[in-house]
């Protein structure tokens, strides 16, 4: 995020397109952006190209991604592939994967118990060395901060947003999230940012998510620790990103990397909160792993063209 440091990606992207080759945060975010269109087989096609890129990190979430494409497109055999591949790359939410409606076509398949086994056992390994009683305090915290939020798309399709049950559903969240921060808070008080080494990938994350739901004057007050955490590879650097937009948008400044979407109150429609130097922001999404901000535009149903 340092200036000679952007200047670094800028020039190795520009390098990289002027040869006919696509970065993996590109791909990598085209897929995305595919697979919000529910265009699923070519969002799986997309991830194929992003991990066969030049220079690719996918990680276990970028794979399991790519499964639950393929998944959605009927393609059972590239969606193993790739579940078998997050698992070797760490993956270890088995509650999400057993829970998630992407991967309900693979239940009946002969492979989906191996499966499980496979990344239990994974998960065990890994899990030896952990803090167990940490791992499973922020394993529940992490259940009771999604839950609410799996449930939002579900209450706005069926009642809309303005709901007697869209209401209900924003206020037991409001009250999940104050509990949750005061058990976060009081653990980065005491022990500071959790190690992955101690509570895994999902523990890390969970203390993001409940940070991230927080509000400024808590943003401000952790938002060094977080960033010690990305230094030292406890937090990713495209986390640490949405945290920095989130907290400078808080603040009244212009976001770096575009990650909040914000409803404009004129027109009812969603747009990008102000941006710092427009012109860069796919610059600085590449060098945190983010792919460029039209396909992120189409996630959230909008269309958006880059500023020249």
């Amino acid at each position: 995020m340092r200036k000679p440091l952007l200047l670094a990606a800028a020039l190795l992207l520009t390098a990289s397109l002027a040869h006919g080759q696509i970065s993996f945060a590109t791909l990598n975010g085209q897929a995305a952006g595919a697979y919000q269109a529910k265009r699923y087989a070519e969002s799986g096609k997309l991830y194929d190209r992003a991990f066969k890129a030049k220079q690719a990190r996918p990680t276990a979430g970028d794979y399991y991604n790519a499964a639950c494409s393929w998944a959605l497109a009927g393609n059972p055999r590239q969606a193993f592939r790739y579940l078998d591949q997050a698992t070797e790359a760490g993956w270890e939410n088995l509650a999400h994967l057993q829970q998630d409606p992407d991967l309900a076509s693979l239940h009946a398949d002969k492979r989906w118990a191996p499966m499980l086994t496979k990344l239990q056992a994974a998960a065990t390994r890994r899990e030896a060395n952990y803090n167990r009683p940490l791992k499973q305090q922020l394993d529940s915290i992490y259940a009771l901060d999604q839950g609410g939020r799996q449930r939002y798309g579900i209450i706005l399709n069926k009642y809309g947003q303005k709901s007697p049950q869209m209401d209900s559903l924003i206020q037991a969240m409001d009250v999940i999230d104050a509990r949750n921060l005061r058990r976060i808070t009081a653990l980065l008080d005491a022990h500071g940012w959790p190690s992955k080494a101690a509570v895994g990938n999902t523990g890390t994350q969970t203390v993001f998510l409940v940070l991230q739901h927080s509000d400024l004057p808590t943003l401000q007050k952790y938002f060094p620790l977080a960033q010690q955490a990305a230094e030292q590879g406890n937090l990713a650097k495209s986390e640490l990103a949405l945290m920095q937009d989130r907290l400078l948008m808080w603040q009244g400044k212009g976001q770096l990397y575009g990650s909040q979407v914000v409803r404009n109150p004129n027109t009812g429609k969603l747009e990008f909160a102000p941006i710092e130097d427009e012109t860069r922001v796919d610059e600085r999404r590449a060098t945190v792993g983010l792919g460029p901000l039209a396909d992120y535009a189409k996630r959230f149903g909008f269309e958006y063209t880059p500023k020249k």
